[in-house]
């Protein structure tokens, strides 16, 4: 798992919590924060996978390139 992965996980969960606590107490613009803020952590975990197996990807094609 990379930085960005890691990052995006907090802010997803961070943003949970305050959607959640938003809902809970009635306060819609919590709520919102929060969705907007999970919806970004889940984009930015989800960009750090990508590039993670893009890495992956491209380390093993130099692995494959050396042995021939």
């Amino acid at each position: 798992m990379n930085r960005e992965e890691r990052e995006g996980k907090k802010e997803n969960l961070k943003g949970r919590v305050k959607e959640a606590t938003g809902a809970l107490t009635g306060d819609e613009e919590l709520r919102e924060k929060g969705s907007a803020e999970r919806e970004e952590g889940e984009a930015r975990e989800t960009l750090g996978k990508a590039r993670r197996k893009l890495g992956e990807a491209v380390e093993d094609l130099g692995k494959q390139i050396k042995r021939s």
